[in-house]
């Protein structure tokens, strides 16, 4: 009798719903890598333009192997790019500092990269696409955002991808730091020449730009 009434309180419980054993933090970490790694140039370029098509505000780049989302500018950000640009246009004639033109960077062009600025000849890009080659680039710029990614992805992983694709000088202005670097002769892996000065010094941009930057008014734009 004992037996039945323990069966019969079973029954009217139902099954006991299967749960899975937890997964271990190794296992995470490991399926976060191999699902970066499964992501094509193509696929990427692909998703980049479908997100253009839901936002223009949303910017993708696929840089070291991570795909981000690069930061809408503040009013201070798109001022220093009017203000390199106005430099640029007076220094350089024939040329013109592109704002986010998307370039395939990296060993191989197995990046994509939207530099806050491509200095290069007016023509360069007439025919290409939203992501370009790195033929006739003369420099990239990078200026921080306020984002919480800005230090490893404008300090470490952009040095590295536009130093894999040999563009002649990289111009970071780190509105954070207070400072400008100006990285020059790629050696196909990184920048052997780099350059910092804080804001209100005078900087050369190296030859193939041969540019004199006077940063002072970068001190009024900085964070």
């Amino acid at each position: 009798m004992a037996e039945t009434s323990v069966k019969s309180r079973h029954a009217c419980r139902g099954p006991v719903p299967w749960k899975a054993p937890p997964v271990p933090e190794e296992a995470v970490v490991c399926s976060a890598e191999e699902s970066s790694s499964v992501l094509t140039q193509d696929q990427f370029e692909e998703l980049s333009s479908a997100a253009d098509r839901v936002s223009d505000a949303l910017r993708l780049e696929f840089v070291a192997g991570k795909m981000g989302i690069k930061a809408v500018p503040d009013g201070n950000h798109g001022r220093i790019i009017v203000w390199l640009q106005q430099i640029c246009m007076q220094s350089k004639q024939g040329f013109w500092l592109f704002p986010d033109q998307g370039l395939r960077v990296e060993s191989y062009r197995n990046g994509n990269a939207r530099p806050d600025g491509v200095l290069a000849p007016i023509d360069t890009f007439v025919g290409q696409g939203e992501w370009a080659g790195t033929e006739g680039v003369l420099m990239v710029a990078e200026v921080t955002s306020r984002d919480r990614d800005t230090n490893q992805r404008d300090r470490v992983d952009k040095p590295r991808a536009y130093a894999e694709a040999e563009l002649p000088v990289f111009l970071l202005i780190d509105r954070i730091t207070g400072e400008v670097k100006v990285h020059s002769q790629p050696d196909g892996e990184r920048y052997e020449q780099v350059t910092t000065v804080p804001f209100g010094k005078t900087v050369t941009l190296p030859d193939p730009v041969g540019v004199e930057l006077d940063t002072e008014p970068l001190k009024e734009w900085a964070d």
